[in-house]
């Protein structure tokens, strides 16, 4: 069997189409690894730092409170949460008047956070729902506002089943 002999064509054809492809490769894994990731956690890194201060600051009222605040959650077999938050002061006395809004966040992708609004269903004891929330791993935050001030952030990693 006869061989054709190995060209400058044949070689240029062979590099064009080896670098075609690595660089193809490249391109789709560059795409796909931007899509699936997404991206910092915070959106402006410069104005998380200003606030930084803020938040030790309100951290530190947060804990001079000495509020006593539990929140249950329970994800039903239809896909639907559903969250409690019992709040009481110092002293025990239930906490009414507040408003406590809660949020499911995802550890590793926040494009799937769910928010969670919550009602005073009693003194103290305020209820919400949440549809559609997968199982797995969940950051399960509780902020507590008081004529529009920030008076309580909790943030917990739960497993939702």
């Amino acid at each position: 069997m006869a061989t054709k002999p190995l060209t400058g064509t044949k070689v240029l054809l062979i590099l064009v189409a080896f670098f075609g492809v690595v660089i193809g490769v490249n391109v789709t894994m560059m795409k796909l690894a931007i899509a699936t990731l997404p991206g910092t956690d915070v959106d402006s890194p410069y104005a998380a730092g200003l606030a930084y201060d803020r938040e030790i600051s309100a951290a530190q009222d947060q804990a001079s409170r000495k509020w006593q605040v539990n929140a249950h959650i329970e994800r039903r077999a239809d896909g639907n949460a559903v969250l409690q938050v019992e709040a009481r002061d110092a002293s025990g006395q239930p906490l009414a008047g507040l408003k406590f809004a809660g949020r499911l966040e995802r550890p590793t992708d926040k494009r799937a956070d769910l928010a969670v609004g919550l009602a005073e269903a009693g003194i103290g004891i305020y209820r919400g729902n949440a549809a559609s929330v997968a199982p797995g791993q969940w950051d399960l935050v509780i902020e507590g506002d008081a004529k529009g001030e920030r008076v309580f952030l909790s943030r917990n990693r739960v497993i939702l089943n």
